[in-house]
C-alpha cells in the first residue's frame, strides 16, 4: 500500500547540476549585479544589449567562488576565450 498525505518524507535528495548556486549574502558582487539590473532597465529588458555587464557579473561570481568556473563558451560567450583578472 502506498502512503499519501502531508507526512511523507523524501528519502533521497540530490542537487541539480546547473541552476543552483550560493547566494551572495555578503554582497561581494552587488555592484556588478546592480550594473546589470540598471542596464536591463535602461535597455527595456533587452538582455542582449547587456551582455558585457552580465559577463562582468558572472566573472565576479566565478572569481569569488559563488559559482563554478566555466568556459565562456558554455555560458554563451563564445567570443571570449578565457577569464581575465
Amino acid at each position: 500500500m502506498s502512503q499519501t498525505g502531508p507526512f511523507i518524507r523524501v528519502t533521497t535528495v540530490s542537487a541539480p547540476l546547473k541552476g543552483s548556486f550560493p547566494l551572495d549574502h555578503e554582497g561581494t558582487c552587488k555592484l556588478e549585479m546592480l550594473n546589470y539590473m540598471v542596464c536591463l532597465h535602461e535597455k527595456k529588458q533587452q538582455n542582449s544589449e547587456c551582455r558585457s555587464t552580465a559577463k562582468d557579473y558572472f566573472e565576479c561570481r566565478m572569481n569569488h567562488g559563488l559559482m563554478d568556473k566555466e568556459e565562456w563558451q558554455k555560458l554563451g560567450y563564445g567570443d571570449a576565450k578565457q577569464i581575465s583578472k
